[in-house]
């Protein structure tokens, strides 16, 4: 008798012995960091094995069958070792990087566009700003391809965002998806691992309805994935029914705890809790008499999340454009011996623990790092799958652009004006120029365009938005001098009042040549106190290197009447401490224009970064002199040269310049040769004194003094700016500024409560030379 043909592989055969080594992977690669490599200083490495378990399936899915090279994926933080094991498999991350994991240039703990080697499209942390990104992503793809930008025959791509249950607590996340609903964004999922477990326990009952309840509100289709196919087939039994209802109205905590102990020998413990739920119910003993306790736990812990066809079969199965939710019911830890228990969120096996499930896993020593070691199926099968997978086809996903020829930018020519005034007109100019750079700046201001001198810009160039929408007003022949019309071709986002959003927008913005392969000139416009609020957001923008400006006006008190709320103190310090991120204040016109022509290079280089520009309302005379453009862009310059035998500089950043002068001019009889020093980034400044040290810029300005001249240093903004001057080569230093919050008040009233105006300045000159 001839023996049965064994029966023929399919892709869900296949799928499944990737996730199995996926999972092993993922895991071994933690319990390496923590278990095998030598740990020099008893600090415990981590590596959220649990966290991992709950989205191998999910994500061997999405990158080894249903993603495509023009798609971009967030993969959340969690899932770190997950993403490194599968980039590994498909030969886009060396071995040496896995078994360095949350080492020294190892793969990260969280992925990182900056830090990891292996190409990742959006840096995520645990606090829900790599999932919003996803959303101004999407919004970024339909504006460069309405604006005919980056190679036409690319295709649209999917954003997706793989997400943990437990980052719906996040506000910004529903900031998001608010704006999205106001522009209507397209080709974007998310993707919830609803494992229903948090750091600190288990997440509330029946929250998807919630979730789901939310996103349909927002105009998202919403697919929950909850029952796998054996659970399914299971429910169509006589019995079936009830034990679904069961399962639906089960507790979290409770299905969580029964599986952890199912899972570690307590096989029995479903069988006995649902005959005793079930009791009398017809056919539920002959249905569970089907399984033995093992296949009985795995029948009941069957979630689609954990299914690979289930997934493969839905996701798949999305047709169109429409942003998409997709609620995966998963266990965190699955197949673990730490399966759904509260406490496995930063918990990891124990090597006893590592060799059960190595033993499970049919992986012998020296087989660890096998890339496609499998009892099921032959190495070569897997390999050639993966190598073949439409995610894997293109080498590099990274894409590049021309870099944008900078013209030469002059300042407006008014006698008087402020530097968010010559911030508007020098737009305005660009955008009635026929330059290149315009066609690519994009700018956006959450609710305060106008406010921030952005209107001429926008008059000019117009609104963006998928739909083509009039300005009524106009229409109706009422009377304005914005012209508030949507089109395709626009070049300015609106948002709603919320600087998250701002920040998050303009990472995608700043991104957008790595992810859609067209350089943007992004710019962004808010009030400088309102920075603390995206602060968090624009230090994620930082992060992942993405290249825009920002724009806040007014600087500290200048904008006196407005009260406190709207007067900044820290901005300065936050510049200066942001890396990424390199911060300006000038204080004239001729000024400003130097920083905006450089920062528009420096927002391309190779070597660059993103600008702030902390800008005022106050309108100053301007001087008529040569300027060194180069002295600017370091950092500082003397506006009056000291002379040798000077006693005495006043160093002054931004608006305070005419109190500075004024002080200056009262003291010149009696401080002869007195010097004014002007910084217009204490950020370059500070930055190059810590590299170069007394072959700094600095330290060569302030060379020209005599070595006992002490500084008086002032500013509208946080003393301790310009504090660090006196390390420079040991003087002493007055510093006056901002140290508490403001008031409703005119600005010489203000100066002088805030000890800024001149009559400070002399008296902090006084004690200096006492």
């Amino acid at each position: 008798m001839s023996k049965a043909k064994p029966k023929p592989l399919d892709r869900i055969d296949i799928m499944r012995a990737l996730e199995r080594r996926v999972l092993w992977l993922s895991h071994w690669m933690v319990h390496n960091a923590n278990h095998i490599r030598e740990s020099r200083d008893g600090i415990k490495v981590g590596g959220h094995q649990a966290s991992s378990a709950s989205i191998s399936a999910i994500l061997t899915a999405l990158y080894f069958d249903v993603m495509r090279p023009e798609d971009r994926i967030a993969v959340k933080p969690h899932a770190s070792p997950v993403m490194h094991a599968i980039k590994y498999m498909m030969g886009r991350e060396p071995l040496e990087r896995l078994q360095a994991f949350r080492g020294l240039g190892g793969a990260q703990s969280y992925p990182s566009r900056t830090k990891d080697v292996c190409e990742v499209d959006f840096s995520t942390g645990s606090v829900g700003l790599g999932v919003a990104v996803t959303l101004f992503a999407s919004l970024v793809q339909d504006y460069t391809r309405l604006h005919r930008m980056g190679d036409p025959d690319r295709p649209q791509g999917r954003i997706i965002a793989v997400m943990g249950d437990a980052e719906l607590d996040e506000g910004n996340i529903y900031e998001a998806l608010l704006e999205g609903w106001k522009h209507d964004v397209r080709n974007l999922w998310w993707v919830i691992d609803y494992n229903r477990q948090s750091l600190d326990g288990v997440v509330n009952d029946k929250l998807f309805q919630k979730i789901k309840g939310f996103f349909a509100e927002v105009g998202w289709n919403v697919v929950i994935l909850k029952y796998g196919l054996e659970l399914q087939e299971a429910f169509k039994l006589p019995g079936g029914e009830a034990l679904e209802r069961w399962i639906d109205a089960c507790p979290n905590d409770l299905y969580s705890a029964l599986t952890f102990k199912g899972q570690n020998g307590e096989g029995g413990v479903w069988r006995e809790r649902l005959l005793e739920d079930l009791k009398g119910v017809n056919g539920i003993p002959d249905l569970l008499s089907r399984y033995d306790d093992p296949s009985l736990h795995r029948l009941m812990t069957n979630l689609a999340g954990h299914d690979t066809q289930s997934i493969s079969q839905a996701l798949n199965g999305i047709e169109g454009d429409q942003p998409h939710c997709i609620i995966a019911y998963t266990v965190k830890g699955y197949g673990t011996p730490q399966a759904g228990h509260k406490d496995n969120h930063a918990g990891m096996m124990t090597p006893e623990q590592m060799e059960l499930f190595r033993r499970d896993m049919g992986v012998a020593e020296g087989q660890e790092w096998d890339k496609f070691l499998d009892p099921e199926v032959s190495a070569d099968i897997l390999a050639e799958f993966v190598q073949n997978a439409p995610f894997n086809i293109d080498q590099s996903r990274v894409l590049d652009d021309g870099k944008i020829v900078v013209p030469a930018i002059e300042p407006p020519s008014q006698p008087k004006i402020s530097t968010q005034m010559a911030f508007g007109q020098i737009l305005h100019g660009l955008a009635r120029s026929k330059e290149p750079l315009a066609d690519r700046i994009i700018t956006t201001s959450p609710d305060v365009t106008v406010s921030t001198n952005l209107g001429p810009w926008v008059n000019q160039r117009g609104l963006f938005a998928r739909r083509v929408k009039e300005d009524v007003f106009r229409q109706q022949k009422v009377v304005s001098v914005q012209k508030w019309h949507k089109q395709r071709s626009g070049q300015h986002i609106e948002l709603g009042i919320a600087e998250n959003n701002l920040f998050l927008a303009l990472a995608a913005m700043g991104l957008s040549e790595k992810l859609f392969g067209a350089r943007l000139i992004p710019i962004g416009t808010l009030y400088d106190p309102f920075i603390a609020r995206g602060l968090d957001a624009l230090n994620y923008a930082c992060y992942q290197d993405a290249r825009f400006m920002v724009v806040a006006t007014p600087s500290g008190l200048t904008l006196a009447p407005e009260g406190g709320a709207h007067q900044s103190i820290s901005t300065p310090l936050i510049g200066m401490g942001q890396p990424g991120l390199t911060s300006f204040e000038p204080a004239y016109a001729d000024e400003l224009a130097a920083i905006m022509a450089w920062s528009f290079e420096h927002m391309q280089a190779d070597d660059g970064g993103s600008v702030y520009l902390r800008l005022s309302t106050r309108q100053l005379e301007q001087p008529s002199r040569p300027l060194d453009k180069n002295a600017i862009i370091r950092g500082a310059y003397w506006l009056k040269e000291p002379t040798a035998q000077a006693d005495l500089a006043l160093v002054y950043t931004g608006a305070v310049a005419p109190e500075a002068l004024e002080a200056a001019e009262a003291m010149a009889d009696d401080i002869p040769g007195l010097g004014i020093l002007a910084v217009t980034s204490a950020d370059a400044l500070y930055s190059d004194w810590r590299r170069n040290g007394t072959d700094s810029h600095v330290a060569k300005l302030l060379a020209s003094l005599s070595p006992s001249a002490p500084l008086v240093t002032v500013m509208d903004g946080a003393p301790a700016t310009l504090t660090w001057l006196g390390g420079v080569d040991g003087r002493r230093v007055h510093s006056l500024g901002l140290d508490q919050f403001g008031q409703s008040g005119d600005l010489p009233d203000l100066y002088r409560t805030y000890a800024l105006d001149a009559d400070a300045i002399i008296d902090a000159a006084a004690r200096a030379l006492a």
